[in-house]
């Protein structure tokens, strides 16, 4: 009897979330389910991930159905325990999409609510701030939470009759016959380390639609299995991918120092000259201010720190006096696609298609990727919407794709992240000459460097780096601002960070590259420990994990799989 009721509650949490449509659960469902059969639901679109991209997407499509009064049914996935707990992002927000989208937005309470009022661009070296001219027109653009902002776009698709489920991790992709994608599975939670089911287990659903879209950010899962699977990079643009790591906090500052809409960004220290990344400073309402470190992952010291240097970022002289009696409130990171025009994958498959940061439509010189995102959204729903009521084809994404605005803005940005290559000075006056003498029309395009993982050096080739210890203050340790993450995780759960070959971290890793692992990771996943014999082992804290996927990106032989851990894991942000 209590294992019927138990999956009774499990068939309740999915169907009966506040707000949303009660699909039909009946005895034979829950028959399925008591004998570890999977219980199918079936919609016409069903949308993984709940960011501005997916939400974007499940808003349009419904307000095509009203325009054509008709009903298509629309299941967005989302793997963080609500909407917005796992999306982070600096935000200067460009409201251009949001205007086409939802045009009276601004009558609707969206928290949307500090204009950018100063844009200053600094150099840093280590003891000086120095003023240059800002490359950036944040002309009417606001500072925002955007974790805060899909909260609210969830409740404007939930008003249109979108069905919304958070705490669900989409870890499987179906496919019929013909090897058209019909939908996905999320996990069986409540199996135990060892595969055993304990007793909370509960099989995936599956949510089968005939339409499946991907919206799951930058490195989706599932997303780069279908790229890699039917070859996408290479009938779009071609190149591979390029990624940065951000880190991020938010802080309530003093008073006096709270300047809201004031917009900084910074380059230079504590970078070095070969490594690619810089600052921002964002001042929200509520005197909170939004300040993070973004490094680009093809950096070449193996002994380098990303959260270390956002440490040694924060203790300069001009940052250090802006946080002076500040409390920090929420600590975070993720990673983000840089490879912009050159690496956009074809975003049509059959049965479905990819959108936002899970294709790369971020626009790195802007330092913004929330409005591209939630224009594919917009692109791929009407796409979408005509191949199921008109039967069209879905390269009608891809066509309408380039034919917009999001074509046109990554093109003319295409030049200035690889022009990094050759190192800081020459990649500034590369930037240089691309924006103020051949304004994003330049006869050529640059090409990526080498893939993330591959420009990690020897260690011999570098010497240690010995970061400052925090002092509690300005500067925090790893276990302090994984607290203000609010991530957890089930402990006895099988893990979500896979070796492919177990010995590479004690037989390459450790000899070769002194165990980079145990420093990329932003929340102290990766460490290596000394057994009984006095050897050091890789130890896997996956309970750290904050789903920033810089192990999946940056490990020098990819042999870190990241996939996804129980719905509902990992971390819960509020204000990032």
């Amino acid at each position: 009897m209590q294992r019927v009721l138990r999956a009774a509650a499990a068939a309740a949490r999915l169907a009966h979330a506040p707000g949303h449509r009660v699909p039909r659960w009946g005895p034979a469902a829950v028959a399925r389910w008591l004998s570890g059969g999977r219980e199918a639901m079936s919609y016409d679109v069903v949308i993984v991930g709940a960011g501005p991209a997916g939400l974007a997407a499940a808003i349009r499509l419904k307000q095509l159905c009203r325009a054509a009064d008709t009903d298509l049914s629309v299941c967005v996935l989302e793997k963080g325990s609500e909407v917005g707990a796992h999306v982070l992002s600096g935000n200067v927000f460009e409201p251009r999409a949001l205007d086409e989208l939802i045009p009276k937005w601004r009558q609707y309470d969206a928290p949307i609510r500090v204009p950018v009022s100063s844009d200053k661009f600094w150099l840093l070296t280590k003891n000086r701030a120095w003023s240059l001219p800002s490359p950036f027109d944040n002309k009417g653009n606001y500072v925002i939470s955007l974790s805060q902002l899909v909260r609210w776009m969830a409740i404007k698709a939930e008003e249109l009759g979108v069905e919304v489920y958070p705490g669900f991790a989409a870890s499987e992709i179906l496919y019929d016959e013909n090897q058209k994608v019909t939908g996905v599975a999320t996990n069986d939670v409540g199996i135990a380390k060892d595969g055993s089911k304990r007793e909370t287990y509960q099989p995936g659903v599956e949510l089968r639609g005939r339409m499946t879209l991907l919206a799951e950010g930058c490195r989706g899962s599932l997303s780069e299995k279908i790229i890699r699977n039917h070859k996408l990079r290479e009938s779009g643009q071609g190149q591979h991918q390029t990624y940065a790591l951000g880190i991020k906090e938010v802080w309530e500052i003093e008073e006096g120092k709270h300047k809201p809409g004031s917009v900084v960004h910074t380059v230079g220290w504590p970078l070095d000259s070969n490594t690619y990344g810089g600052s921002f400073i964002y001042h929200l309402d509520n005197r909170q201010l939004a300040i993070g470190l973004v490094v680009a992952l093809n950096y070449r010291n193996p002994f380098m720190s990303p959260y270390d240097e956002f440490q040694k970022f924060k203790q300069h002289p001009a940052i250090r006096k802006i946080l002076e009696g500040g409390t920090v409130l929420q600590y975070g990171a993720r990673t983000l696609n840089e490879g912009g025009f050159q690496s956009i994958p074809n975003p049509v498959f059959p049965g479905g298609a990819i959108m936002g940061c899970s294709a790369g439509f971020l626009n790195v010189p802007k330092i913004k990727g929330t409005h591209t995102a939630m224009k594919s959204g917009m692109l791929a729903a009407e796409a979408t919407f005509k191949a199921l009521t008109e039967g069209s084809s879905m390269e009608l994404y891809w066509e309408n794709l380039k034919k917009s605005w999001i074509w046109e803005e990554l093109y003319r940005a295409r030049n200035y992240r690889p022009a990094f290559k050759y190192g800081f000075v020459p990649g500034i006056a590369l930037s240089a000459v691309e924006r103020y003498i051949f304004k994003g029309k330049s006869p050529f395009t640059l090409k990526h460097g080498r893939p993330d993982h591959e420009a990690t050096d020897m260690a011999s080739l570098h010497s240690p780096i010995q970061y400052p210890k925090p002092d509690g203050q300005i500067s925090f340790d790893v276990p302090t601002s994984l607290y203000r993450s609010s991530t957890n995780h089930e402990h006895d759960q099988p893990p979500h960070l896979r070796l492919r070959d177990p010995t590479v971290p004690e037989r390459v890793n450790l000899p070769l590259y002194a165990g980079p692992e145990s420093r990329y990771c932003p929340a102290r996943v990766y460490e290596y420990v000394s057994d009984d014999k006095g050897d050091q082992k890789l130890h896997i804290n996956a309970q750290n994990c904050l789903h920033c996927k810089a192990c999946d990106i940056k490990d020098p032989k990819q042999n870190i799989e990241w996939t996804v851990p129980e719905g509902g894991g990992g971390p819960g942000y509020t204000v990032m």
